[in-house]
């Protein structure tokens, strides 16, 4: 595709973005900022959570996945289906209750100083390596796309997309994220449906039951796996799916913030109701693309890339035409940029709040502080980003996968013990614990196969590392506190 058609493109779709966050930021202080006055419409807040719950990474990598795996991550949905429902039901109404602008400051009300910074502390290193390596594989679609041909060296293209992304998020926050997910989120979803659509009129598909047929016979569409020794079991995909939901939204600032700017608690679980049905059907239309694109490529003769993630863009930019490549570059660019400016604003959230102790502030410091924050972590970003482009190693990238999610394990114990139990810990221990779950962890799934007749870990390292914190922080109770008497 012509470079100076995608420039056209991009330099529109950044126009309209910078737009609305000059609108939505109209009078924004720093409680806009943060919470939106909590005054966001729950249908927007629904919608545009579909943008940031997927990254430009699962815009490619599902699709192309579909070789190897068919249609078995839809476990892994159905699992998210259950784990949403959690989070309507017992982590949301917690966190309106206590009226939490940064949710791990519920664990200061129910542990501790030190429970407190080490659960904000493992979210930020968990959001800011695992933001910055999304930002980074779908940065490289964009400069192959883009950038290169126009000569533009990569450094140059990210501090750009950084700086942009920098620029329509630091006065409004949460509040113009709302609205630019919610436009993201409508780019995403018609650049999946115009493709699907496109590419079914190259196979000659009439209508939704010739496609969903071709999908059927595809030899790509098995969903349901049984075999007990399959990495791609049910019960292994499905509870993965359950905890994955659970501590990647409900105990995840990022997508948490957006939920708390609702105005009540009802109106944040009709988001919440919602969203699940909406993300269930654009999962399966990125499924079904993935099948089509296949059956196209073999079609055409095409041959499969090495690289499963190189699939989608392959054929969208140099096979299936200029506007199914204009729609995929909308694509990736909305998918990477919903999830990469909540990600940055969740964090400046999360550190101010967390570790500035902002609310204390007059609103002249908390503006001042919120600002060089936001910098900071916009800086942060951008040097993460270089150190893997150097590295150059699809390795290393998915050790960084791995290892978010170790640190998600930690949260989800700390979550777990405080919302069932009512049992006092010693506080200044937690950190220790925390630490020591992940190591636990790490030494468990690297001997599973001689520890356990062959068996191999997958995401149940996650559950694993939840329950070491649960028995940890069980072990260290404190015979001497208080039981935790929650807030009305």
């Amino acid at each position: 595709m012509n470079p100076y058609i995608s420039l056209l493109i991009l330099v529109v779709y950044f126009g309209m973005l910078i737009t609305v966050s000059i609108f939505t930021s109209r009078g924004a202080d720093t409680n806009t900022f943060f919470t939106a006055n909590r005054q966001s419409p729950w249908y927007l807040v629904a919608f545009g959570m579909i943008g940031t719950s997927l990254s430009g990474v699962t815009f490619v990598s599902v699709p192309g996945a579909v070789a190897n795996i068919q249609f078995s991550y839809f476990q892994v949905v159905i699992g998210y289906i259950l784990g949403y429902f959690v989070i309507g039901t017992v982590l949301m109404p917690l966190y309106y209750r206590l009226n939490l602008i940064s949710i791990y400051s519920y664990l200061e009300q129910r542990f501790g100083f030190w429970s407190y910074k080490t659960g904000s502390g493992f979210f930020l290193l968990s959001r800011t390596v695992g933001s910055a390596v999304r930002l980074y594989v779908a940065a490289q679609v964009l400069q192959l796309a883009l950038f290169k041909p126009l000569g533009v060296p990569f450094e140059v293209a990210v501090a750009i997309t950084i700086f942009l992304i920098w620029i329509y998020t630091f006065k409004g926050g949460v509040k113009t994220i709302i609205v630019t997910d919610t436009l993201q989120t409508f780019f995403l979803i018609t650049a999946v449906v115009l493709t699907i659509v496109l590419v079914s009129s190259e196979l000659n598909l009439n209508g939704v039951g010739d496609i969903w047929t071709t999908v059927q016979k595809s030899g790509y569409s098995q969903i349901f796996y049984w075999d007990t020794n399959d990495p791609k079991n049910f019960f292994k995909q499905f509870f993965a799916g359950v905890f994955i939901a659970i501590v990647m939204t409900g105990l995840d600032q990022d997508l948490m913030q957006k939920n708390l700017t609702c105005k009540n608690i009802g109106e944040a679980q009709k988001n919440m109701f919602w969203f699940v049905v909406v993300l269930v059907i654009v999962n399966f239309l990125f499924l079904s693309l993935g099948a089509l694109l296949y059956v196209y490529a073999e079609a055409q003769g095409i041959p499969a890339t090495a690289k499963t993630d190189d699939f989608y863009p392959m054929l969208a930019l140099n096979h299936l035409g200029l506007v199914v490549g204009i729609t995929f570059l909308l694509g990736i660019t909305a998918a990477t940029y919903a999830s990469s400016d909540s990600a940055l604003t969740a964090l400046t959230t999360a550190f101010c709040i967390d570790f500035m102790n902002i609310e204390k502030r007059p609103e002249e410091k908390r503006a001042s502080i919120k600002f060089w924050v936001h910098v900071g972590f916009s800086v942060i970003f951008y040097l993460v980003i270089l150190i893997f482009n150097r590295m150059n190693n699809k390795e290393v990238i998915t050790a960084v996968f791995d290892l978010a999610g170790y640190t998600y394990g930690p949260l989800l114990g700390l979550f777990a013990f405080g919302a069932f139990l009512k049992r006092p810990v010693k506080d200044r221990f937690v950190p220790f614990v925390c630490i020591l779950a992940p190591i636990l962890t790490y030494i468990i799934n690297d001997h599973s196969a001689e520890w356990f007749n062959g068996y191999k870990f997958g995401f149940e390292r996650l559950i694993i590392n939840g329950l070491i914190t649960f028995v940890g922080l069980w072990l260290l109770h404190d015979r001497a506190g208080k039981r935790y008497v929650p807030q009305a």
